[in-house]
C-alpha cells in the first residue's frame, strides 16, 4: 500500500515501522497527509460495506491533472470514473486495497463561484455531473482550447444523486 501511495501521489515516506507508514508530500508545507496502519489480523473491507468513500487530492491546473493521468495511464493505472461534477474536473481511481482516490482540479476561480454553482438549478437537476474522457481534453488542449473551456461543464439535463 506504501508503494502504491508513493508511486501514485509522489508521497515522501516521513515515518515507516512494522505497523504504521506516514506519507507527506514536502518538507516545507506538510509533516503528514496519509498514514497507513498494517496490523496483524484485520480483515479486508466488504466492496460494498459502509465507509470511507474516497479521499480528494487537487492539483492545480488542468494540465496537471491531465498529466498525471498520462503517467498513470502509461504504468497501467486507469480511472474507473472521469466526471465534471461542475465544481471540479475530477478522475477516480482505487488503491489496492480498494479505496477510492479523487484526482481533481477546480474549476471556478473561487469558493464563492464554484457555491454559486452548487446553489443553482443546473446542480439541483444534476448534482453527480457529466461523464468526460481525459484523452479527449488532451486532444482539445493540443489543439489549443483553453483550460477554462475544457473545464466548463457538459450540461446533460436532469440526473439523480447515487442510488435516489
Amino acid at each position: 500500500m506504501v508503494d502504491f501511495y508513493v508511486s501514485f501521489l509522489g508521497c515522501i515516506v516521513a515515518f515507516e515501522n512494522e505497523a504504521l507508514s506516514i506519507l507527506r508530500f514536502d518538507d516545507e508545507d506538510d509533516h503528514h497527509r496519509v498514514a497507513i496502519v498494517e496490523l496483524p489480523g484485520l480483515k479486508t473491507a466488504e466492496p460494498q460495506a459502509t465507509g470511507l468513500e474516497h479521499v480528494a487530492f487537487c492539483y492545480s491546473t488542468l494540465a496537471d491533472l491531465l498529466s498525471t493521468y498520462q503517467t498513470h495511464k502509461a504504468n497501467g493505472i486507469i480511472p474507473y470514473w472521469c466526471v465534471n461534477h461542475g465544481p471540479t474536473t475530477s478522475l477516480y481511481y482505487k488503491d489496492p486495497d480498494g479505496n477510492g482516490v479523487e484526482l481533481l482540479v477546480d474549476n471556478f476561480d473561487t469558493i464563492r463561484e464554484a457555491n454559486d454553482f452548487m446553489a443553482s438549478s443546473l446542480f439541483v437537476e444534476n448534482p453527480i455531473g457529466t461523464e468526460f474522457d481525459p484523452d479527449d481534453l488532451i486532444r482539445r488542449s493540443a489543439q489549443g482550447e483553453s483550460e477554462s473551456a475544457l473545464k466548463r461543464r457538459v450540461e446533460i439535463g436532469p440526473r439523480k444523486a447515487f442510488g435516489c
